[in-house]
Formats: structure tokens, sequence, C-alpha cells
């Protein structure tokens, strides 16, 4: 009985299996064979050709893409941060458009370090050891718009900078001289973050900025004694924080109507020439505070959209009923939400309330107590 019932499965199973093929049975060659086409038909058909003798060649299977050793490389993003590298890696894919070489130990950039890289938008050097650039390091770079070169070893901003560069971040290096022409053919950079150097006023030389249409500068954190001379008119924002800066005259500030955030906090700024600031008819933030100023800067109502003033932790010992709002009504485009006067030795008691009355709230007025 058993071995009739096994016979009839057995009859059961061939009666279920297909009819004889004549394809041949699909042998892996590599790793993209997979890729190639996943018709059993197709296979069949290019796998009789060859037997046959046909004429059609066959296909090489395609290149695996490079990545340099120890580096990632996922959507045109290469990241070789972090590997204590001495240079730059050979094998980056020519289509990268973000090269993140930050924090390792590179110390020179040489002349086909980035040869083939013409679509890299974006370059990361920051946190190296770099010194020396080669004059042509970034001429195959045509189409890069960010370059973060930052905590390096510089004495010097690099030549011949791509004309396509946007972005510009240069801060804490060595560097002590902005020669006439440094930037000479990059009219699209509109932001440079140079603080963090080693610069005095004498080091900017005449036209060193020249051609440049910049929305963005920073030269905080250097040797600045006073309002550096000749910076570009196009300036939207201005920061020239935590410097040594006396004093700002008349004219420093004229070249600048378009400016709508001035940053000179932690200088030494004892005195604001009267008029200074009429120059200045967009501005809308103003920083002045850690200086030592002994007054409320004059000219403040005149000026009809600034929003925020912070002169905190200055010497100022009396604030006056006109120092921040103009007497006629409607004069001010907009109010204030912002004023900063604590850390002053001012008796914020004796401080009249008709003194903010184009203060949009009162919680914008910060006063506080002072300790000597």
């Amino acid at each position: 009985m058993l071995l009739a019932h096994a016979a009839l499965l057995l009859v059961v199973c061939f009666a279920h299996l297909p009819a004889p093929s004549s394809a041949l049975p699909f042998e892996q060659r590599g790793f993209w064979d997979f890729a190639m086409d996943s018709d059993a038909g197709g296979l069949a058909m290019m796998v009789r050709d060859q037997e046959e003798g046909s004429a059609s060649a066959e296909l090489p299977p395609p290149e695996l893409p490079s990545c340099p050793f120890g580096c990632q490389c996922a959507l045109r993003v290469v990241q070789c941060s972090d590997l204590s590298l001495a240079e730059v890696p050979v094998g980056i894919p020519s289509d990268t458009r973000l090269l993140d070489l930050q924090n390792n130990r590179i110390t020179e950039l040489k002349e086909n370090d980035f040869q083939g890289l013409t679509n890299l938008y974006a370059l990361s050097l920051v946190n190296n050891k770099i010194s020396k650039v080669h004059p042509r390091a970034f001429v195959p770079l045509k189409h890069m718009q960010k370059l973060y070169f930052s905590r390096n070893l510089l004495t010097a901003i690099p030549k011949n900078l791509p004309a396509s560069l946007v972005e510009l971040r240069i801060h804490e290096n060595l560097i002590k001289k902005v020669a006439e022409g440094t930037f000479s053919g990059l009219g699209s950079m509109n932001c440079i973050e140079m603080g963090g150097n080693p610069i005095q006023n004498s080091g900017f030389e005449p036209g060193a900025f020249k051609g440049l249409k910049l929305n963005y500068l920073r030269i905080s954190e250097t040797k600045l004694t006073g309002v550096p001379k000749g910076l570009p008119e196009s300036l939207h924002e201005l920061h020239l924080d935590q410097n040594q800066i006396q004093a700002v005259e008349l004219e420093d500030l004229s070249r600048y109507k378009n400016l709508y955030r001035l940053g000179l906090g932690f200088n030494h700024i004892r005195m604001i020439e009267n008029g200074s600031l009429t120059y200045l008819p967009r501005l809308r933030e103003l920083h002045l505070e850690n200086n030592r100023l002994t007054s409320v800067p004059k000219g403040l109502p005149d000026m009809k959209y600034l929003q925020v003033v912070y002169l905190h932790s200055n010497n100022i010992s009396q604030v006056g009923v006109d120092d921040f709002c103009p007497r006629g009504f409607g004069m001010k485009r907009t109010f204030y939400n912002g004023i900063s006067l604590f850390g002053n030795p001012v008796k914020y008691w004796e401080v009249q309330p008709s003194t903010f009355r184009c203060v949009s709230d009162r919680l914008a007025i910060q006063l506080g107590n002072y300790k000597k």
C-alpha cells in the first residue's frame, strides 16, 4: 500500500514539471550581470549568439564608481574628513559636487590635486595645516561656488580663485596683508569671512577689494584700530566685532548707504562722531555693545528703519528723552523691537517713559541693573 502511494506521488510530480526548455542555464560572470537583463529569454538569446559565433560583441560590464581609500562617497558627495590625510587623496570621482577634506593634516595644495573636478560646487579644507597653495591649484574648479579654508596656516589669500566663487570663508589663518587686486575677476563673490587673522588696517592695500560686489563681510577678531577704508559699497552686512577700534569718524561709513546690519561690538570705541550714522539710511541693526561709550550715539532718531540697537556693557550714565525716537509723529517707518542698555551705570528709574515711545513692546527694552 505504501509503495503504491509513493508511485502515485511520483507520477503527480512529473505531471507538474514544465516541458523541457531550450534555454541554457544562467551563469553569473560578474557582479553587474544581474543588472544587465532580468528576462530569461533575453539572457538565453545572448548566450546562444555567443555560442553560434554571432558578430555582436559582448557588452563590457559597467565601471564601478571610484572612491578614495577611507572616504565615503554617495550622491556626488565625497567625505574624507578626520582621516589624518597628509595630502589631497587621488581617485576622487569626476562628478563630485561636494568635497569634504576638513580635520586632516594636509600641508600643501599641489597643481593637479583637483584635476578633472570641473563639476565641484563646494570644497571644505577647514582645520588642516595648509601653508602653501600652488597658483594653479584651483584652475580646474570652474564651477566652484563655496570655498571653506578656515583654521589653516595661510599667510595670504590664494591666487587665481575661480571666477564662479560666491562664498569664501578664510578666517583663523595667518593673513597679515591683502594686496591690491587680490579679488580681481571675482565679480560673483557676495560673502567673505576673514576674521581671526593678525591683520592691521595697514594690511589692506588701496584697491584690495576693488571689483567686488559683496553683500556680507566679516573682519572680526583681528588687529584693526579703525574702520578699514575702501570696502565694497554694495555691502549689506559689515561685521568688525572684537577688534581694537577706538572711534568712528565722520567719513568712515560714508560709502555704505546699502548697509542694514553693522557690527562694532567688543571694541574700544569711546566716540562716534556726530553725523557718522546719517550715511546709513537703511540700517536696521546696530551692534555697539561692550565698548567704552559714555552716551547714546547721536543720530539714532533720524534712522527711519533702525529696529535693533545693542548698547549694553558700556559706560553710559544718562539716557535722554530724545535719544532714540524722533519728536514728530510718523517720521519713523519701523518701530524698535530691541534696545539693550543693561550693564551701564544709568539710573534706569530716572529714564522717562516717553524715551521709548517708538518701541513696539516694553519687553523689547532691556535696562537691568549695573554692577561695577
